[in-house]
């Protein structure tokens, strides 16, 4: 096999952007890269787990762990390998991973590394009849929430929805983590071929989006595991909460795409009765944040939603990025919470430069 080295590049994203809950998603200027050599076995005698060096640098760095058999990254890639009879790692692989990704705050930092590591199984594996739509059906094998993970592969602002599975596709939604490999997950490596997924599982449609609207994204400085923050949610809503969201739901696509964008309008369509109440007891100010920030008090403003399960707030505006920004931050100051913020635009979706 020959040398090789290329840069895969998958952008993070905000999920629900306001009543879009689990269907609506925008990929963001901030990406996720994977520096990716591979040596011929002559040119290197080292030896490392499943052929793989992993380096990292960047958020969450003392948190990630460089082993291949227990790294996201790595654990997905050898999925996709492994669903084509291959069990490790071309010899002598490194992956240099840079991720300016704020972990566990709503910016879909394990959607993209997900969608990065599919991309990782298809290059090292020569897997190139793979197209971006079977892509899509082995990431959601493993992240079955298809809002981020659709937009951090497509790229842009995405709608998506899920192909109910049959029992027996049900039934092995998890293999990816808990077969593939022994680690973290217990299971055994019986050194079979996994089933490939189902074909279709997931299905996505790209919005327009008016080039005036930018998105400011405030962090703050604590994370909200995605797990805790589904538990708040309740098994049962009122009808009228989800007529509510489906009304604006109906509006939010057409409006975000509309130049000039209305404010009046993207405003109340980015109101939201599904999520944004119960997840308040996670995040101090949210409800304050939320109702106290309008296109009226704000210029520039167009609307503010929580991104994907938070903490992170997501302020689309037009103009006075800074003001917006320095107003929520303030909010959350008197809570004691300390924020960055960053502005971000919709971002073309995963890439693959080749550089040799």
């Amino acid at each position: 096999m020959a040398s090789q080295s290329f840069v895969i590049r998958s952008p993070c994203s905000s999920a629900n952007i306001g009543p879009g809950f689990d269907v609506i998603g925008l990929a963001l200027s901030m990406f996720l890269e994977l520096h990716v050599t591979v040596d011929p076995p002559a040119s290197s005698t080292e030896n490392y787990p499943l052929n793989c060096k992993i380096t990292y640098e960047g958020e969450g760095e003392d948190e990630i762990s460089l082993d291949p058999e227990v790294n996201l990254i790595t654990r997905v890639a050898l999925y996709v390998l492994r669903c084509h009879d291959q069990r490790a790692f071309p010899k002598n692989t490194h992956i240099h991973v840079k991720n300016p990704i704020p972990l566990g705050r709503g910016l879909g930092s394990s959607g993209t590394a997900v969608v990065a590591g599919v991309m990782l199984g298809k290059e090292v594996g020569g897997l190139h009849h793979l197209t971006m739509e079977r892509l899509f059906d082995f990431i959601l094998m493993i992240e079955r929430h298809p809002d981020n993970v659709g937009a951090s592969l497509f790229g842009g602002f995405v709608g998506t929805y899920l192909k109910p599975l049959t029992p027996e596709d049900t039934a092995r939604v998890e293999i990816p983590l808990s077969e593939v490999l022994p680690a973290p997950q217990g299971g055994v490596d019986t050194g079979d071929r996994p089933p490939e997924p189902p074909v279709g599982i997931g299905h996505h449609i790209k919005f327009p989006w008016a080039g005036e609207i930018k998105a400011v994204a405030i962090i703050p400085e604590f994370e909200v595991p995605t797990a805790k923050a589904r538990q708040v949610l309740p098994a049962e809503y009122p009808r009228n909460d989800v007529t509510f969201n489906l009304q604006r739901i109906a509006l939010l696509p057409v409006a975000l795409g509309q130049s000039p964008p209305d404010p009046e309008l993207i405003y109340l369509a980015m109101q939201d009765k599904l999520h944004q109440p119960y997840r308040q007891t996670l995040i101090p100010g949210l409800t304050e944040i939320v109702e106290s920030m309008t296109p009226a008090t704000q210029p520039g403003l167009l609307g503010v939603c929580l991104s994907g399960a938070g903490p992170t707030i997501l302020a689309l505006a037009t103009s006075n990025f800074e003001g917006i920004a320095s107003r929520i931050i303030k909010k959350f100051e008197e809570n004691k919470i300390t924020c960055s913020w960053k502005v971000l635009e919709p971002a073309e979706g995963t890439t693959v430069v080749r550089t040799k």
